[in-house]
């Protein structure tokens, strides 16, 4: 009797049993390259089963795996393999290829007998991925495999996934929601087809054809669904629900689906540093909010001004607690403040009323999130820098329909095409990363400190003034 697919990807279906052996055929060719328990291996993969292969391989050699998003150039690879100190690179992008060696995951990999690999230390590294801050290049956010796997745990409770479930992957694997996704499906037994880029009509005709039960949304999918021409055409009917992630919900959207499909939405809440936070009910959902605390996870309002622990109701930081959190940062000297007294602190604003809704009303940092990736203001502006006619500059973020809009606001010392400005940024970081729109401004309004005030910049590209040269 043939083994169950675990995994689908196109017109392949793997089983655990064969994600296994591939997973140890690929250890031995990294054994034979100096990966050992300790290492830090580099993982540039887009989404495909190869990518599920060697994260298992980095583990069975009780070393770490760097995850590096698919959508990064030279500058953020750089940056990230310089600071995590990666020895050891995998993957399938010409990018990190040209950083350093790389085994590629098109190279042919026999499979071997997998003999039992012991289970990895609780404690040691498994992932490092990214969080950007507003200090410029991206953190690195290290996870143990206790914390990870606490991390799956709740994200399954939450999800109330079962062996039965059917999930499909679209989002990035390096971002913490796509990695939780796959190995939470895995290790659950659910079934999990896995698609190499985002495609509306792809994810619509595997839903009916897959029987999928659980579908994420990060805002560009929902979005897409929402306006989809002919989604009725399609049998949706396998669907519990769908899960609303990364970005607060726009309640127009959800319900515009959910007239035209019968199918419901749920809302959760998390980071990659805390990946789950709070979750809605599954079977009544309130889109006003991100749910209640998952179990396992404390959740706190303290004041912007003094630190104090606020009444319900109250607004202030939301600060979290669990065994699910990072072990820290690199660089380190970030770690300490991240926390206060064990609670991490999201820098998220919002409330927690008397029956434990949370509710998210604004950002104590100022990352800008596009599309479900976060964006440090910081690390645009030092590509902008780097232009002979900009003097001076500032980017922060503008309510958009799938998240938010980067917009720059530029001094020039000579006239610029400020889509060449925008070009430069596309052309050194990820292309989510250019500014949708570059504005000429007389001066950066600035603190005596010298700290941009990115709220009074925010309102007047909001206003009814705003021209498209300027504000």
């Amino acid at each position: 009797m043939s083994e169950p697919t675990a995994l689908a990807f196109e017109d392949r279906c793997l089983s655990l049993a064969d994600i296994d052996a591939l997973a140890a055929g690929m250890a031995v060719e990294l054994q034979r390259r100096g990966v050992g328990a300790g290492s830090r291996v580099a993982l540039m993969s887009s989404n495909r089963p190869e990518f599920v292969v060697a994260l298992r391989a980095i583990w069975r050699l009780g070393a770490a795996a760097v995850l590096l998003s698919p959508a990064w150039k030279q500058t953020e690879v750089g940056h990230a393999v310089a600071l995590t100190e990666a020895t050891h690179a995998v993957g399938d992008h010409p990018v990190l290829a040209d950083a350093m060696p790389m085994l590629s995951l098109d190279d042919e990999i026999a499979p071997r007998d997998p003999e039992a690999a012991p289970d990895p230390d609780a404690g040691a590294d498994a992932v490092f991925v990214f969080s950007s801050g507003t200090t410029g290049m991206p953190k690195a956010v290290r996870h143990t495999h206790a914390s990870l796997a606490v991390a799956i745990r709740h994200w399954r409770d939450a999800l109330g996934l079962t062996a039965a479930d059917r999930m499909q992957v679209m989002t990035p694997p390096s971002h913490i929601l796509g990695l939780l996704n796959i190995i939470m499906a895995l290790d659950t037994g659910a079934w999990i087809r896995l698609h190499r880029r985002f495609d509306i009509d792809a994810m619509l005709r595997h839903i009916e054809s897959d029987r999928i039960t659980i579908e994420m949304a990060v805002a560009p999918i929902a979005l897409a669904l929402s306006a989809h021409p002919r989604l009725e055409d399609h049998d949706l009917s396998s669907l519990r629900y769908i899960m609303w992630c990364a970005t607060p919900v726009t309640q127009s959207v959800a319900e515009a689906v959910t007239a035209r499909t019968g199918v419901t939405w749920v809302t959760a809440y998390g980071a990659s540093e805390l990946p789950v936070i709070s979750c809605n009910d599954l079977q009544h959902a309130r889109l006003d909010t991100v749910g209640r605390a998952v179990t396992g996870v404390g959740i706190r309002i303290v004041s912007l001004q003094t630190g104090e622990v606020l009444g319900a109701g109250e607004e202030g930081e939301i600060q979290v607690r669990s065994d699910s959190a990072m072990a820290g940062y690199l660089p380190d000297q970030w770690t300490a403040q991240a926390f206060s007294d064990g609670w991490y602190r999201t820098g998220d604003v919002g409330t927690l009323d008397g029956e434990g809704w949370l509710r998210i009303t604004d950002r104590a940092k100022e990352m800008i999130k596009v599309r479900g990736f976060q964006v440090a203001p910081a690390e645009v502006e030092a590509v902008l820098h780097g232009h002979p006619a900009v003097e001076d500059c500032a980017v922060f973020g503008i309510p958009a329909a799938d998240g938010e809009a980067i917009v720059a606001a530029v001094t020039l010392g000579h006239p610029v095409d400020t889509d060449e400005l925008a070009d430069l940024v596309a052309d050194r970081l990820a292309s989510y990363k250019r500014p949708s729109r570059v504005v000429v401004v007389d001066e950066i309004p600035r603190l005596p400190s010298g700290k941009v005030l990115r709220r009074v910049l925010r309102e007047r590209a909001m206003g009814a003034g705003a021209k498209s040269g300027g504000f």
